[in-house]
C-alpha cells in the first residue's frame, strides 16, 4: 500500500476508524509510518499523539482496543480508512463513537432479537408467546406460525394497509428467527449464505 506521509509537514495523515461490521465511523486519529506499521504488525490500531508526540495504541490503558481488520487509502494516498472490530466503547467519554452515536447496524438488531428469543426458548417462562407455541407443538407449531404470518403478509400486500403489512411482516420475521433458533441456525448464517449465493459479485 502506497501512502504519502510526506504531504504534510508533520508527516502525519488522518486515519478514519470504521466498524468493519456496522460501517459506523467510530473516531478520527492520526498516523505516521511507524504508527501504521505497528498497527499492521500487532493487529491493534495505533496512532501518533500530537499532544504527547508519541505513539499510542488505542485501548492500552482502558482495554478498549480497536482490532485491525483492513486498511484502505484514498485516491490522493494521504488519508486512511481503517476497518476494525472494536472492543468496548471507542470514545474516552464512554460512548460507542466520538460523536456519541450508537454503534449498531441492522444485523446487530436481529442478533439481539435472536439472543432474546434463545433466552425465551431456553427458559420457557410462563406468559411467553413462544412458550405457548413450544408447549402446543414445538418446532412444528412455530413453523406453522411462520406459514400463517407469511400468508397474512401476502394478503396485506394486496388488500391491506401499509401499517398492517408492517405488523404482519414483523410477526413473520420474529417467528422465522424463532424457527431458526429451534434448528440451531443463527441469523448471521443466513446473512452469510445470502452474501455468498444471492449477492451479485
Amino acid at each position: 500500500m502506497e501512502l504519502n506521509f510526506s504531504k504534510y509537514a508533520d508527516g502525519l495523515i488522518p486515519a478514519i476508524i470504521q466498524d468493519a461490521d456496522t460501517r459506523v465511523v467510530l473516531m478520527l486519529g492520526f498516523m505516521n509510518q511507524e504508527a501504521f506499521d505497528k498497527t499492521i504488525n500487532t493487529g491493534k490500531v495505533t496512532f501518533y499523539s500530537r499532544t504527547r508526540q508519541t505513539l499510542w495504541t488505542k485501548g492500552e490503558t482502558s482495554g478498549n482496543f480497536l482490532n485491525f481488520v483492513d486498511a484502505k487509502v484514498d485516491c490522493d494516498k494521504d488519508t486512511l480508512l481503517i476497518k476494525v472490530h472494536p472492543i468496548g466503547p471507542t470514545c474516552h467519554t464512554g460512548t460507542d463513537t466520538c460523536w456519541a452515536e450508537v454503534n449498531e447496524g441492522d444485523i446487530q438488531l436481529l442478533t439481539k432479537l435472536q439472543s432474546q428469543i434463545d433466552a425465551e426458548l431456553q427458559s420457557l417462562s410462563e406468559g411467553s408467546d413462544l412458550t405457548k407455541l413450544m408447549k402446543k407443538g414445538g418446532t412444528n407449531k412455530i413453523a406453522q406460525e411462520v406459514g400463517e404470518n407469511a400468508l397474512e403478509t401476502i394478503i396485506q400486500s394486496t388488500n391491506g394497509s401499509k401499517e398492517k403489512m408492517l405488523e404482519k411482516s414483523s410477526d413473520l420475521l420474529y417467528h422465522f428467527i424463532a424457527l431458526l433458533s429451534t434448528k440451531n441456525i443463527r441469523i448471521e448464517d443466513v446473512f452469510s449464505y445470502l452474501k455468498e449465493n444471492r449477492l451479485q459479485k
